[in-house]
């Protein structure tokens, strides 16, 4: 997710505050570790102005903008097989009284 904002904001950095505005329902420390790994593998590019308290930027590097691409065929997947998805979720899962579960 933290991908498809960037992208979103591309070439424009966006504030880490800014992020998480953007993301509702992801904690400030997982959106700290996944920016700390994209950052660790290239993905992402971090800028931090001096200022107290910190300002932090992030935004894409070209290597994490040539994932636009596949995260959005990965997205029309999902969104095609939805409903299979969703099928297969409710008729695997062990029922109260079932062996195993």
């Amino acid at each position: 997710m933290a991908v498809k904002v960037l992208a979103d904001a591309s070439p424009q950095e966006v504030r880490f505050a800014e992020l998480q505005r953007r993301m509702p329902g992801v904690s400030q420390k997982m959106l700290s570790t996944t920016l700390r790994s994209l950052t660790r593998d290239g993905l992402v590019a971090r800028r931090v102005e001096p200022t107290v308290p910190p300002r932090v930027h992030y935004r894409l590097t070209d290597l994490g903008l040539s994932l636009e691409v596949v995260l959005a065929a990965v997205r029309d997947w999902a969104e095609e097989h939805m409903a299979e998805i969703d099928r297969a979720d409710t008729t695997d899962r062990p029922r109260p009284g079932d062996a195993g579960g």
